[in-house]
C-alpha cells in the first residue's frame, strides 16, 4: 500500500469518531484544507485508482459533515446515528481490503550486472493453425525478447507493466472490466524499450508461459535472468495465452471455444490415474496406469503444439543473429529452454525433439505425453511447488528415467503453483491468489537464484555456479541431485 493511500485510510478510519473534539481545537476550514491537500497530493504523486473509491466516498461525506456538525453540542445516540456509524465501519473495512488485495506492488530489484531491454518480434510461420476454423490459416507468433544492456537508464521510464491486450484478456477471464486494471500503470518495471544490447555474445533462453495466463506475467523472473546476462525469448502461444497483439493492430485472445472442444471428455483419461493415487496403489502397480493416462490426456497435444512453436523460434535464431537488434549478440551454441506450468511441461519436450538445446528447466509443470518412456540426455532442472499430500504426483512417474546427465529434483516449500509468476505480488492474499505462505520475494529469490545457477553452470560453464549450493543456502528448498542412475 502506498504512503498517501495509507494516510488517507487512517484519516477516514479515525476522523469520523473524533471530529467533534477535533473541531473544538481546529477550525473546520483548516481541517478541510488539510484533507484537500492530502487528496491532491495523492492524486498528483501516486495517482487515483478504483480500489480507493470507498475512501474517496468517505472523504466526501466527511467534508460535508465537517461543515454541518456543531462541535459544541453533544451528539445524541439514536438508531439512525448508530446505523450511520455501522455503515461507515463497513465502508472503511472495504476501503482497507481493496488496496491491500489489489495493490500497486513493487517488483523485486534485479540483482544482475546488466540493465534490461525488451523488443517484440513478429513471426509468421508455415505451420497450419489448428485453433482457428479456417484451414488456410497459418500459425502466427509474437515473442518478446528480454536482453542485457549497458545503457544508462537513470533518466528513462520503465515500460508499462503488462501490455493492454493481456490485461484485457485477464479481465475477461475473471469477469472484470479492462479499465479495472488501469492501476497497473503505476507499477514500476525494470525493463526499457529501445535501448541497445550490451557488448558481447549471450546465451539464449526460450521461455514458455502457463496455459491461459498472461504471457508477459513473469516480469520478476525474466527481468532477473536477463540482468544476469541472458537473452530470453518470451513465447506467447497464440490463442492459448490471455492476449496477443500483432503489428497490424489485431488483438487476439484466449480461445475458450477451442479449449472446450479439445477438453471434452478429456478427464475420462484421467479417472484411472486419479483412482490409482486415491486407492493407495504402490508405485510399481500405479506406473502402467499413469503411463497410459499421460499419453492420452488432451494437454499432451497442446504441449506438442507449444514445443513446435519453440522449435520454430529456435530455427529463426540464426537469422536474428545476422541482422536487426540482436545482430551478433546470440551465442547459438548455448541454448536453453524453460517454462512454467503448461509451458514448463512443453519446454520439457523440446530437448527430446531438438538436439540444439543444451539444458532445460521445468517450473512446476507436468510434461504430458510420451516423455514417461524416455530419458534426458542433457542437464535438467525440475522445481515443484509444495503441493498437498493428496495431490497426484504424476511427475514422479514421468521423470522415472531422469537423465544421463545431471537431473535436479527440487521443491519450493510453502509455495503454490502461482509463486513462479508475478501473481503473488499482484494479489498478495494467499486465499485469492492460490499461492503458498512463503514470502513472495523470498520465493522468487530462491527460484531465480536456482534457475540462474543451473543455466550458468550448464550454458556459461561457470565453475562457480552450483545449484547444490542454492539448495544448501535456503531451508525452503528441498533438493535431490541425480547423475545418471546415482544420487549425489
Amino acid at each position: 500500500m502506498r504512503t498517501l493511500e495509507f494516510i488517507l485510510l487512517l484519516v477516514v478510519t479515525i476522523l469520523p469518531f473524533v471530529k467533534r473534539p477535533l473541531l473544538r481545537m481546529v477550525q473546520a476550514n483548516i481541517v478541510l484544507i488539510i484533507l484537500a491537500s492530502l487528496v491532491l497530493m495523492h492524486l498528483v504523486i501516486e495517482g487515483g485508482r478504483w480500489q480507493m473509491i470507498p475512501v474517496y466516498f468517505l472523504l466526501a461525506i466527511l467534508a460535508w459533515r465537517l461543515k454541518v456538525v456543531k462541535p459544541d453540542t453533544k451528539a445524541r445516540i439514536t438508531f439512525l446515528r448508530i446505523l450511520g456509524y455501522l455503515g461507515v465501519l463497513i465502508v472503511v473495512a472495504v476501503g482497507w481490503v481493496l488496496p491491500k488485495a489489489l495493490p500497486v506492488f513493487s517488483l523485486p530489484d534485479p540483482r544482475g550486472a546488466y540493465n534490461v531491454g525488451t523488443e517484440d518480434i513478429y513471426l509468421k510461420t508455415k505451420m497450419d493453425e489448428v485453433v482457428t476454423e479456417d484451414p488456410s490459416d497459418k500459425r502466427e507468433l509474437m515473442v518478446k525478447v528480454w536482453y542485457p544492456s549497458d545503457a544508462d537508464v537513470s533518466k528513462l521510464e520503465g515500460e508499462p507493466y503488462v501490455d493492454q491486450t493481456s490485461r484485457a484478456g485477464f479481465a475477461t477471464k475473471y469477469g472484470l472490466s479492462p479499465g479495472m486494471l488501469n492501476y497497473l500503470d503505476y507499477v514500476k518495471t525494470y525493463v526499457y524499450r529501445d535501448i541497445p544490447v550490451a557488448e558481447g555474445k549471450f546465451p539464449i533462453l526460450i521461455f514458455s508461459h502457463g496455459y491461459g495466463s498472461k504471457a508477459t506475467g513473469y516480469y520478476a523472473l525474466l527481468t532477473e535472468l536477463a540482468s544476469q546476462g541472458y537473452v530470453i525469448i518470451n513465447m506467447n502461444h497464440t490463442y492459448e495465452s490471455l492476449g496477443t497483439t500483432f503489428p497490424d493492430g489485431r488483438a487476439v485472445y484466449f480461445d475458450f471455444d477451442f479449449q472446450r472442444r479439445i477438453s471434452d471428455g478429456g478427464m475420462a483419461a484421467m479417472e484411472p490415474l486419479i483412482a490409482a493415487f486415491k486407492d493407495g496403489l504402490d508405485y510399481e502397480a500405479r506406473h502402467p496406469i499413469v503411463q497410459k493416462a499421460v499419453n492420452k490426456f488432451y494437454e499432451s497435444e497442446s504441449m506438442n503444439r507449444w514445443a513446435w512453436d519453440m522449435i520454430k523460434v529456435i530455427d529463426e535464431l540464426e537469422s536474428w543473429n545476422a541482422s536487426g537488434l540482436l545482430k551478433g549478440k546470440l551465442d547459438l551454441d548455448r541454448l536453453g529452454v524453460f517454462g512454467h506450468s503448461n509451458g514448463g511441461g512443453s519446454a520439457g519436450k523440446v530437448p527430446l525433439m531438438d538436439t540444439r538445446v543444451k539444458a532445460a528447466a521445468n517450473l512446476d509443470g507436468i510434461t504430458w505425453g510420451n516423455l514417461i518412456d524416455t530419458t534426458y540426455q542433457i542437464p535438467f532442472l525440475y522445481i515443484s511447488a509444495d503441493w498437498p499430500a493428496e495431490h497426484e504426483d504424476v511427475n514422479s512417474h514421468i521423470y522415472i528415467n531422469k537423465s544421463t546427465d545431471y537431473f535436479y529434483e527440487t521443491k519450493l516449500l510453502n509455495s503454490g503453483h502461482p509463486n513462479f509468476m508475478d501473481i503473488p505480488f499482484m494479489i498478495p492474499v494467499n486465499e485469492l491468489a492460490g499461492t503458498g505462505t512463503i514470502d513472495p520475494y523470498e520465493g522468487m529469490e530462491i527460484v531465480t537464484k536456482l534457475t540462474t545457477a543451473f543455466f550458468d553452470q550448464n550454458l556459461k560453464n561457470d565453475p562457480n555456479a552450483d545449484p547444490k549450493a542454492i539448495g544448501a543456502e535456503y531451508d525452503k528448498l528441498e533438493m535431490t541431485v541425480h547423475v545418471g542412475d546415482s544420487i549425489r
